[in-house]
């Protein structure tokens, strides 16, 4: 972590925030459970911080100044996420609950994602600054305002408990895609791969929304004429159906790899059946850190 204090200014944050962008991502998709989620508390990190912003500040420990707002917004999250399925029926909870996959306590760093949304809150804070990204105790307890002693203690019972997950079998539900999204998402893939763009314009609402992930945003059919103009131009793509933290998902692999890893991936919704809002995350390879990544076929 940055020792220094240091001005910080628009230019001075942006330079900084591109730079942290994928250890407070590791961070916050491994507090959520999600990468997806992850990227979501990012991105409401870096508002956060941009509006503390009053002119020129200086602020000292500049990095876990801002660790210290993804902690805070990753805590947020958490909470909306409590009450929401708190609303939620017995039944419906069943269906969110995860088990575990295999977690092996000597690489932690490794664990996944469903492994750590089982430790308690705290524990899994402490485990993931610590052994994760490699935080001393001082900046992790100076990052969740936990005391020392607190910080010790649940670092000692997280590590315990990511022993004891490892032994356990591994026992990951299926996801499953509904038949009508399976065929509006077949349908695009299926236009995608063939080029034929024009007819993936006309799949996309007039103020259809877009999202390239760390790259831009834009708004409405004609802005997002470019982007498909994009890929028509690129020939280092080709898309196949799955799923993401268990969210269905179009997968972008590159044709010419030696393997079938997925590059990026993008989230598609719909109203009826037209493409009101996409998130393309292959800008954002960081994303694919930890994620649950599954081909639908598999």
């Amino acid at each position: 972590m940055n020792a220094s204090t240091q001005k910080l200014d628009r230019p001075a944050l942006d330079a900084m925030l591109a730079g942290l962008r994928p250890r407070l991502h590791r961070y916050c998709a491994r507090m959520s459970g999600s990468v997806i989620d992850g990227e979501d508390i990012v991105q409401e990190t870096f508002v956060k911080a941009l509006n503390a912003l009053d002119g020129n500040i200086t602020v000292e420990q500049p990095e876990r100044w801002l660790f210290r707002i993804a902690h805070n917004a990753t805590q947020d999250h958490l909470r909306r996420r409590s009450r929401e399925r708190s609303r939620m029926s017995e039944a419906d909870m069943t269906t969110i609950e995860d088990p575990s996959g295999r977690a092996d306590a000597r690489h932690i760093a490794q664990t996944s994602l469903r492994t750590f949304m089982q430790l308690p809150v705290a524990h899994r804070s402490a485990v993931i600054l610590v052994d994760v990204l490699g935080l001393s105790l001082h900046e992790t307890c100076d990052v969740t305002g936990a005391t020392l002693a607190a910080t010790k203690a649940a670092l000692h019972r997280g590590r315990a408990q990511l022993r004891s997950l490892a032994a356990e079998p591994e026992e990951i539900a299926r996801p499953a895609l509904d038949a009508d999204d399976e065929k509006r998402l077949r349908r695009y893939v299926d236009l995608f791969n063939a080029r034929d763009f024009d007819a993936v314009r006309a799949l996309v609402a007039e103020d259809v929304q877009l999202e390239v992930v760390n790259r831009t945003r834009m708004r409405g059919k004609a802005e997002v004429s470019n982007y498909f103009g994009n890929y028509d131009r690129a020939v280092d793509w080709v898309l196949s159906l799955g799923f993401v933290d268990g969210n269905p998902a179009i997968l972008v692999h590159d044709p010419a790899g030696s393997d079938l890893k997925p590059r990026g991936f993008m989230l598609l919704q719909w109203l009826e059946d037209e493409v009101v809002s996409i998130r393309d995350f292959r800008y954002a390879p960081y994303c694919l850190d930890g994620a649950d990544i599954r081909g639908l076929d598999e």
